[in-house]
């Protein structure tokens, strides 16, 4: 036990070292989190309480969540950040105006929440230049739903920066909150320090064995023993507090504690209990406002009972003495004293100061339908849009449709708090708002959004072919009513045929697309969607031949259109997917590759859209794979990987498999294949079978286990699915020729001639060229592989360069013609360790040592010590950008920044950022005589 100055830390020695450990790497500049998890009354709040007095030379700021039916956005992260918004200024333009906007102090496009969070991750970084800063959370369960997803954003980003933050989190209503950060989870005292607190509380010794059943039946819980304990003596304590001597003892211990304070309120005055009424109506705890209402109800304020009874403490904010005793005054009145009570907080409340809690408490008074109340929560509503609180939206357009009289606007608002829900991620509250809607009278074109948003709920939860149809129903429908959102929702239909579908059949990719060129549908607004829309439809309808022209047509206007709102470009983000897996797979054009994918990434970049930037990360990453730029890949999956955890979204296992094919690491692959695999059948998606035959394809061949690669890219060619079939061929050819199936490889090359032909790409014309060389002879053979050379650097496909030398070089060792084969395969196996594909490097190495050539190790580069976030950091420091400028493109502290390059300093021996460049460049990749292996003799 610890002599402590707060009487309800007696028995925790190891929850306070716990805390004082966070203190003290604080102080000495380490970020910390910790979440402190227990059932109500366990002592939580007390620990954030003794973590705060012991905080000397610190700066404390503290959020409470209140439980309330209300969800305002950013409330609690706005009271969390007031003490710092003097700094707001030093904020990076995007940054301020994001948390500006957020906090109701200006108007713009709604904010990116994880824009926010990189917001207040940086003004936190600057507050703690000066002092550390300690950001405490009580009840973190509570908090409305922005501002806990932006904590908790930032407590994951959490690296360099002299920051800690502690939440309080209560059981079981918070299990699903804050999960993976590091926890301390409290639980009830021992018998000794729970029977020492008791004794502390009575003011006297008791008996053993009474000391003992009270703290049993109270399972150590400090504040059940506190306030059962309250008022009475050891002597009144003698016969204990079961269930057959005191009707609070029957249940959970937090229900029974609430109904203990229910109990004290009996005794009091009515016009006190009517002021505990409204305290406990009112979150925001304001005193002044208290009286008013108090006012409006022609009661005089009797705050004195109330505290004599240990319910609620008055002072600069009204605040109860814990959560419990509020929820028992709140729901302990009847409901007409509730009503009352909110009709007078709301009269009571500024309607141009703080419109929406007034229009909160008009709904919460009204007994019956009321427009004018709808109304206000309707605007309410809209205000919480523009500052970027989806999940404030979704309640409040949900409570504005329970109070709308007529079914016209009911019907309406319900949808609106449906298609809200769904994008607040809560998609089965999104479908019981829309069969509210859809037993509501519609206009037409509300209709059609209804059917798209069931479609979109059906498509997230299975990735089935089932929405498919759906959707074309809703794109007929907004074409019926000349709606421009018509041909988007054709092109979203298309769209989850290509990720989830088959080409051909009733629900397949190609249906869709003739649905859609022949529905006339109005122009959507963006001249690149509607090409795109053009172009993937002629594609699937007409053909290669017709179609991939049609689509090249799009991309000047994809790579270049003018976006000037944000709205337009998260619209531009969400069509990027559909137009980089045409122009990969139907176009095989990497230029258009890279061009679209780095235009996604900085487009997601500068608006902060951070739940899009991982997937065009992933793209971008793959586009340096073809180049043969595996270290560039990596640092872009791992910030992919780094920012979809920090924002709670799965990783992006596909590009992790790609890259772990070519570089040939079986023990990576297998268990991500196969999770991928059970994932594709049990959801339906068509295009995930697809992509693991052609990545099995890949890494079989590098590896040389041509059967299995055979089986694997079979696979890749048979899913009937939009994507993977032309690159699974190029694998199919391979792998036939080697394992001696030749009537299997003529086929899969015939398929790959008609997939390409209209392509007319260097990609294209090197992938066939290379497939034909594997099936010709002689000077044909010679011919082609040649060709395919050309073709591919051409087309700036880099690690099919290599592969062709290698596949060259072994062909021209089969022939006797070693001097000329070994020149390529110095060249394949060069270029391969280089890039550090590992397999394909070994097949190399093999085939020179069959040719009598020796092959000396390789020194390895300075920089691979480099984490990929390292090189990240250090590349762009090497490229002239501040710290300031990395952390605002890597969603990281400037601080952050700092510390990673003081890790690069060490690791490649410099000692300032003048020598980055040269440091990065460090020594050749090779050290061999011309670039090459060293011959033998």
């Amino acid at each position: 036990m610890i002599a402590s100055p707060f009487t309800d830390l007696v028995g925790r020695h190891r929850e306070c070292a716990a805390l004082d450990d966070l203190l003290a790497g604080l102080r000495e500049g380490e970020s910390r989190v910790l979440v402190v998890r227990g059932e109500a009354g366990i002592g939580k709040s007390v620990l954030l309480k003794y973590l705060a007095t012991q905080a000397s030379r610190v700066k404390v700021t503290w959020a409470h969540g209140i439980e309330a039916d209300m969800e305002l956005p950013y409330a609690s992260l706005h009271q969390l950040c007031a003490p710092f918004l003097p700094e707001l200024d030093r904020l990076p333009e995007p940054q301020r105006d994001a948390l500006r906007v957020a906090f109701g102090m200006a108007a713009g496009d709604p904010p990116d929440r994880f824009l926010v969070g990189l917001a207040v991750l940086t003004l936190l970084t600057r507050a703690s230049e000066s002092r550390p800063v300690l950001v405490l959370v009580d009840d973190a369960q509570w908090l409305d739903q922005v501002s806990l997803q932006t904590l908790e954003f930032v407590a994951r980003r959490l690296l360099a920066e002299a920051v800690a933050m502690a939440f309080a989190v209560r059981d079981p209503e918070g299990q699903t909150v804050l999960n993976g950060l590091p926890a301390l989870r409290i639980g009830g005292l021992d018998t000794a320090a729970a029977g020492e607190l008791l004794e502390t509380a009575v003011g006297g010794r008791l008996e053993k064995r009474v000391r003992d059943r009270f703290v049993a039946e109270m399972h150590g819980n400090p504040l059940a023993l506190l306030e059962f304990s309250r008022g009475r003596s050891a002597a009144g304590l003698a016969y204990g507090l079961d269930s057959s001597s005191h009707p609070s003892a029957q249940g959970p211990v937090a229900s029974r504690i609430e109904r203990d304070f229910a109990s004290r309120l009996g005794s009091l005055p009515a016009a006190t209990r009517t002021l505990l009424l409204i305290a406990a109506a009112e979150p925001v705890g304001d005193p002044c406002l208290l009286v008013r209402a108090a006012t409006s109800l022609e009661i005089s304020p009797q705050a004195g009972p109330a505290k004599a009874a240990g319910l609620v403490e008055f002072g600069e904010s009204v605040r109860f003495r814990h959560p419990l005793a509020r929820s028992a005054v709140y729901h302990g009145a009847e409901p007409e004293e509730r009503r009352a009570v909110h009709r007078a907080l709301a009269e009571a409340t500024d309607p141009v100061l703080d419109p929406d809690r007034r229009a909160w408490h008009a709904a919460e008074a009204a007994d019956g339908p009321d427009e004018e109340v709808a109304a206000g929560l309707e605007q309410a509503a809209d205000r919480a849009r523009q500052r970027g609180g989806i999940a404030a939206e979704a309640v409040l357009l949900e409570r504005a449709a329970e109070v709308t009289p007529d079914p016209w606007p009911r019907g309406r608002r319900a949808l609106a708090a449906a298609e809200a829900h769904f994008s607040a991620a809560a998609p089965d509250r999104a479908t019981e708002l829309a069969t509210v809607a859809e037993l509501c009278p519609l206009s037409a074109l509300d209709r059609a959004r209804l059917a798209r948003l069931r479609a979109r709920i059906l498509f997230a939860r299975s990735r089935s072919d089932e929405a498919a149809p759906l959707l074309l129903d809703a794109a007929a429908q907004f074409t019926a009513a000349g709606s421009p959102l018509a041909r988007e929702t054709y092109l979203e239909a298309i769209s989850a045929t290509i990720f989830a579908g088959r080409v051909h059949g009733p629900t397949g990719a190609r249906a869709a697309a003739v649905a859609a060129r022949g529905s006339g549908a109005p122009p959507s607004g963006s001249k690149a969607a509607d090409l795109l829309l053009d172009g993937v439809a002629a594609l699937l309808a007409d053909g290669y031949e017709t179609g991939v022209p049609s689509l090249r047509g799009a991309l000047e206007l994809l790579a270049h259109e003018e976006l000037d709102t944000r709205e337009a470009t998260m619209r531009w983000l969400l069509l990027a997917p559909v137009a980089l897996e045409a122009f990969i797979h139907y176009a095989w054009d990497l230029h258009a590759w890279d061009t679209l994918a780095s235009r996604a990434v900085r487009l997601a970049r500068d608006v902060g859209a951070l739940g899009a930037l991982p997937p065009a990360l992933i793209y971008a990453g793959g586009v340096h794979i073809h180049y043969g730029d595996f270290a560039e890949a990596a640092r872009m999956i791992d910030e992919a990987d780094a920012l979809a955890a920090a924002t709670g979204h799965a990783p992006h296992k596909y590009a992790t498999l790609v890259l772990a094919a070519w570089r040939g690491e079986a023990d990576v692959a297998a268990g991500i294949i196969e999770e991928a695999r059970e994932r594709a059948e049990q959801l339906g998606e068509v295009s995930l079978l697809g992509a693991m035959g052609y990545i099995q394809g890949v890494l079989f061949n590098g590896l040389a286990r041509y059967e299995e690669a055979l089986e694997a890219a079979r696979t890749g060619v048979e899913h009937d699915g939009f994507n993977f079939t032309g690159l699974s061929l190029v694998e199919h050819v391979e792998a036939a020729t080697r394992c001696g199936r030749l009537e299997q490889a003529r086929a899969s090359l015939a398929r790959l001639v008609e997939l390409t032909r209209a392509a007319d790409s260097g990609w294209a014309r090197g992938a066939c060229a290379r497939s034909q060389a594997l099936l010709a002879d002689g000077d044909e053979a010679d011919r082609l592989y040649r060709t395919a050379i050309e073709e591919f650097g051409r087309g700036g496909v880099t690690v099919e360069v290599a592969r062709t030398h290698l596949l060259y070089g072994e062909w021209l060792r089969r022939g006797q013609r070693r001097s000329l084969a070994r020149e390529h395969l110095r060249t394949a196996y060069s270029m391969f360790d280089g890039m550090r594909a590992h397999a394909f490097a070994e097949r190399a190495r093999r085939e020179l040592l069959a040719s009598g050539e020796h092959v000396r190790a390789r020194e390895t580069k300075p920089t691979s010590a480099l984490t990929p976030q390292e090189s990240q950091v250090a590349t762009l420091a090497a490229d002239g950008m501040t710290n300031a400028g990395i952390g605002a493109e890597l969603f990281i502290s400037p601080h952050t920044v700092e510390w990673h390059l003081r890790k690069v300093y060490t690791k490649l021996g410099i000692n300032s950022r003048r020598a980055l460049p040269g440091a990065l460049a460090g020594t050749p990749a090779t050290q061999t005589r011309d670039g090459g292996p060293v011959p033998a003799g």
